[in-house]
């Protein structure tokens, strides 16, 4: 006699369906809260620039920003630099208030003129902020020595190269990787961002372990500088391919990484609005 094989019931049907596709919900869940976290992060990030830097470039030209904090805001007699700068601080608000509305599908699908209008926005002065920045590092240097310089024009050349790229792909209407160039652009584009709450979220959980702050160096920070690139470009990676994967685990395991991170955003977001933005204004 042959050994009886029972059927599965429907009710076994469909919940091995659910089963089978929680570590895609999963991870899409994770890659959501991710972005909802730091799009508002980069909204408070924007506001303070607007609401700090605004006023004086506006109300008093680039002279405006010598009473700031940055290293070399304003440099008498430098035409050119001063104007990059002012230029720099200003298109920064902006870039930073646009990118998150890029990578929502639904603008995409359902405001696709809008979506276009701010991309070519967000791409044109991304472009010009990072030649500016280039010039600034060139001519007034940076923070953290040759490491901040060797790594703020490494930004700037990996932002002009992926958004040629990402235009590239738009032009030839291959718009899965455009989208995918478009994820890589937010990222180092979102670098000096990353790299505030990073130093921030680093202090909230270690006390600083690895930064001199009379000097501005230490191991941390020389690992920050790359870092405010290489990690999120990283995990975007990660998360690009754990889309793709047919395998559990590793759709998972990269659920839960893209969750730390956002733990870890959202202390840095908090810990530098307290402590870093809101008591300058």
């Amino acid at each position: 006699m042959t050994e009886a094989h029972e059927t599965p019931s429907s009710d076994e049907v469909i919940e091995n369906k659910a089963v089978s596709k929680r570590p895609a919900k999963l991870l899409s869940l994770s890659a959501k809260s991710w972005l909802v976290v730091a799009a508002l992060g980069q909204w408070i990030f924007a506001a303070y620039v607007t609401a700090f830097y605004f006023p004086r470039v506006f109300g008093s030209g680039p002279a405006g920003l010598a009473d700031t904090h940055l290293p070399n805001g304003y440099v008498a007699g430098d035409a050119a630099g001063n104007l990059a700068i002012s230029g720099h601080v200003v298109i920064a608000a902006v870039i930073i208030g646009l990118g998150p509305l890029q990578l929502v599908p639904k603008i995409r699908m359902k405001a696709p003129r809008f979506h276009r209008i701010v991309g070519r926005i967000y791409v044109a002065t991304a472009i010009l902020t990072s030649i500016a920045g280039l010039y600034l590092v060139l001519t007034r240097g940076t923070l953290g020595g040759w490491v901040g310089h060797t790594a703020i024009s490494l930004d700037a050349i990996l932002i002009i190269s992926f958004a040629c790229i990402a235009v590239y792909h738009a032009i030839k209407r291959n718009f899965l990787l455009h989208e995918t160039w478009v994820l890589r652009l937010f990222m180092v584009v979102s670098a000096v961002w990353f790299f505030r709450i990073g130093i921030m979220a680093w202090f909230i959980t270690t006390g600083g372990v690895g930064i001199d702050t009379e000097t501005f160096s230490g191991p941390f920070l020389t690992f920050l500088f790359f870092g405010q690139m290489a990690v999120p470009l990283l995990v975007l990676e990660m998360y690009l391919r754990a889309r793709r994967s047919k395998h559990a685990g590793f759709k998972y395991l990269t659920a839960a990484t893209i969750g730390t991170a956002t733990i870890l955003t959202a202390i840095g977001i908090l810990a530098a609005t307290m402590f870093m933005w809101v008591p300058r204004l």
